[in-house]
């Protein structure tokens, strides 16, 4: 795991805390800071839409606590909460959060949290890949409280709806609704198979009926292939044209 970078945002309502917290961050190799907040009303909005892999998060905060905002946060978004008040320590253990940084805090202590949540995050990325077969033939997802066995074969497309994805598959209506981003299945899907041409989309590219400018057909649905990706899957056009 050694390219892998655990994504990260801060809240916390002093700005000593934050800047504190932010110079730790930026000089932990594996810790990849995309923003930070002073409440957490202002990171709910965010983080709804653009989650991230580990959230430092104050637990002492004016209008809504650190505790509160834990319990709304992504499925996949975990928490090491930063506090000057020990007695919470055992309801941001029940919240399920990777650690506990009691205030003030140095850097090795910082570090041996961060540490703890690397290790975690070995551990799933490990269970994910796990999940997919070596021949990336099939995976599990979880949909209404079951574990069900997709084969990739039978994709057309994955289409992402803020907080979850739908799995659209051949000869099936009705998709498949689980819990997850879309960036963390791009992550896991084999590359020759699946492409994202969308910030909603990723694409079976066995699967394409037909390429209409910048438009992809399947299964008689047009899927846009946006600017941000129209490079890559024109490379993926010329590479497989005659």
């Amino acid at each position: 795991m050694s390219n892998f970078k655990i994504t990260c945002s801060i809240v916390d309502d002093e700005p000593m805390a934050l800047n504190l917290v932010e110079s730790y961050v930026e000089k932990t190799p594996f810790l990849d800071l995309k923003n930070k907040f002073s409440s957490a009303i202002e990171a709910m909005e965010v983080l709804k839409s653009n989650p991230v892999d580990l959230l430092f998060l104050d637990i002492q905060m004016p209008d809504l606590t650190g505790i509160e905002f834990s319990k709304m946060l992504p499925k996949e978004t975990r928490v090491i909460f930063t506090t000057a008040f020990d007695h919470y320590a055992l309801e941001g253990f029940k919240v399920e959060a990777i650690d506990y940084l009691l205030k003030p805090f140095d850097y090795a202590e910082f570090l041996a949290a961060a540490n703890k949540a690397n290790t975690w995050f070995e551990l799933v990325k490990g269970k994910r890949e796990s999940i997919l077969s070596k021949e990336k033939e099939f995976l599990f997802v979880k949909s209404e409280y079951k574990q069900l066995r997709v084969k990739l074969a039978d994709v057309l497309y994955f289409e992402g709806l803020k907080d979850y994805i739908k799995i659209w598959l051949k000869d099936n209506p009705k998709p498949i609704l689980t819990l997850m981003s879309l960036k963390s299945l791009e992550e896991e899907l084999p590359e020759s198979q699946f492409m994202r041409v969308h910030r909603s989309f990723i694409v079976s590219l066995h699967n394409i009926d037909v390429i209409e400018r910048s438009q992809i057909i399947i299964n008689e649905q047009r899927i846009t292939v946006s600017e941000q990706y129209k490079s890559k899957f024109l490379e993926f056009i010329n590479n497989n044209s005659l």
